[in-house]
């Protein structure tokens, strides 16, 4: 998802935008003067990630808390109607976004002259986006699931009407904020949802009301406040105006269309085989399948954190650079995850009773699945990055569509066999064959070498010669802090 929706925040799936930035220290944005720069001169690329992850490891352990508060209060079936409820807002709030949060952040940088005009376009697109969204699910959510109570279907129905547009909103301006290096605040937009949901379900839990309608509540609103914070940073920053808006429209979707289908992608990877699965199987089942895989995604963390960097880092530099950039970020990333992984696959079923409860053993093989499946799409996420960077979106739009494509029959064909167990091997081989065709479209379009994914000593090297430049700067600082003072 070269902006890879996965933003906002759903339940305990966390979902991140990624966007396009240079990350050039010199580029003004608008309302401010060119001798003052924005936040990205002084952030490095180094500690935009530790930032970046350091927030994903916080809502990590928030999303834990409240997945084993309503795991263990709700029981499978009421934690299957929870996700039956709030999922498709962001599900469709993320399909339709017609690449827009992607090319957003790619124009900005391309065109910093019309930076009020692209995000005025660009904020009223996900506007309209969002009110189709909200037709289609109100539409037909009832027969999707119908084997749910009329009760959770009438919530679906509500939540998609509060929710989708803030959906919207979120995804679009956080690649805004990105794409001038305002990480801190895209960070804190991610945070602030998670931290407010835990705070209503402890009251629930506390004051004995929680139920699985409650605990929907707790969790569907909380991005409003954000949204409003964010619109008026945004404001602040760019000015955004409607002035130019058929030019600034034809010059997202010229991008957008384009990346539209990674974004249609990863928004499928993350969000079909809840879709389906709440359509196939019974609520318990989604319940345990859910606990499941808010497990295994949140190793998602390293690799999300790394792209959010990468490819803003990675627009505008030369082939080779790119090239390097991506591969090596691969490498690291994905190397970290294993080893997380690895220990997650081991104490897997020791972890699902301890933190969630007995009634959740059943969930044991098909979280070590989707842990595999999260390192490969992990790798096929920070690839992918190269052809973002380098103009050539519509590359890997049609590659992960072909391997995608394969996730619906997949589904279709093993989850009435194999129940959960076969939503997490439809994910695995649909992964596998998309980050396949990653790798071959390499040499076939790129005309490059397939980028190694298997770890080199000098990847250690450039990690620790990066910690030990970052650790300097502050004594450095006060060096020359000590010396004017000395002056």
């Amino acid at each position: 998802m070269a902006a890879v929706s996965g933003i906002a925040y759903l339940g305990e799936d966390i979902s991140l935008t990624v966007s396009s930035t240079t990350g050039r220290p010199d580029l003004p944005s608008p309302g401010r003067s060119p001798d003052r720069p924005t936040q990205a001169s002084n952030v490095s690329p180094l500690a935009a990630v530790v930032q970046s992850v350091t927030t994903k490891v916080a809502i990590i352990g928030i999303n834990a808390v409240t997945g084993i508060i309503t795991a263990r209060a709700l029981q499978p079936e009421g934690r299957g109607e929870l996700a039956a409820m709030i999922l498709w807002p962001i599900f469709l709030a993320s399909a339709l976004t017609l690449g827009v949060p992607s090319a957003l952040t790619f124009q900005l940088k391309r065109n910093p002259e019309r930076q009020s005009q692209l995000l005025g376009a660009a904020l009223l697109l996900a506007i309209l986006t969002s009110v189709v969204g909200m037709l289609l699910g109100i539409v037909f959510i009832s027969s999707w699931i119908p084997q749910y109570p009329v009760k959770v279907i009438l919530f679906a129905r509500i939540f998609l009407l509060i929710n989708t547009t803030v959906a919207s909103l979120l995804l679009t301006g956080r690649a805004a904020l990105e794409s001038i290096g305002d990480f801190s605040a895209s960070n804190k937009i991610l945070l602030w949802p998670p931290i407010l949901t835990l705070i209503g379900l402890i009251g629930l839990l506390v004051t004995h009301a929680m139920t699985p309608y409650s605990a929907a509540i707790a969790y569907v609103p909380v991005g409003i406040a954000p949204v409003g914070w964010m619109l008026g940073r945004l404001w602040k920053v760019f000015r955004p105006t409607l002035l130019s808006l058929r030019e600034s429209s034809r010059l997202l979707f010229s991008y957008g269309i384009r990346s539209y289908g990674i974004d249609l992608c990863g928004t499928m990877a993350v969000y079909v085989d809840q879709a389906l699965v709440v359509r196939l199987l019974a609520p318990g089942m989604m319940g345990t399948y859910v606990v499941a895989l808010s497990l295994s995604r949140m190793l998602n963390a390293f690799h999300a954190s790394v792209v959010m960097v990468l490819f803003p880092r990675a627009v505008s530099r030369s082939p080779r650079e790119v090239i390097e950039m991506t591969s090596r970020a691969a490498r690291m990333s994905t190397v970290l995850t294993t080893v997380i992984g690895t220990a997650v696959g081991l104490v897997g079923p020791q972890v699902l009773v301890l933190l969630y409860g007995a009634e959740y053993r059943s969930a044991t093989t098909v979280l070590r699945i989707l842990v595999v499946e999260v390192v490969c799409s992990g790798a096929t996420l920070v690839l992918a990055q190269a052809f973002m960077a380098l103009g050539r979106p519509g590359v890997v739009t049609a590659l992960q569509i072909i391997g995608l494509a394969l996730t619906v029959p997949l589904m279709l064909v093993l989850v009435p066999r194999l129940g959960i167990v076969g939503a997490g091997l439809a994910l695995l081989l649909s992964t596998i064959i998309r980050l396949g065709f990653v790798l071959v479209s390499f040499p076939l379009f790129l005309r490059m070498e397939v980028p190694r994914l298997l770890p080199k000593a000098e990847d250690l090297s450039f990690l620790l010669s990066a910690v030990a430049r970052r650790l300097k700067q502050p004594i450095r600082a006060g060096f020359v802090a000590s010396e004017a003072l000395e002056r």
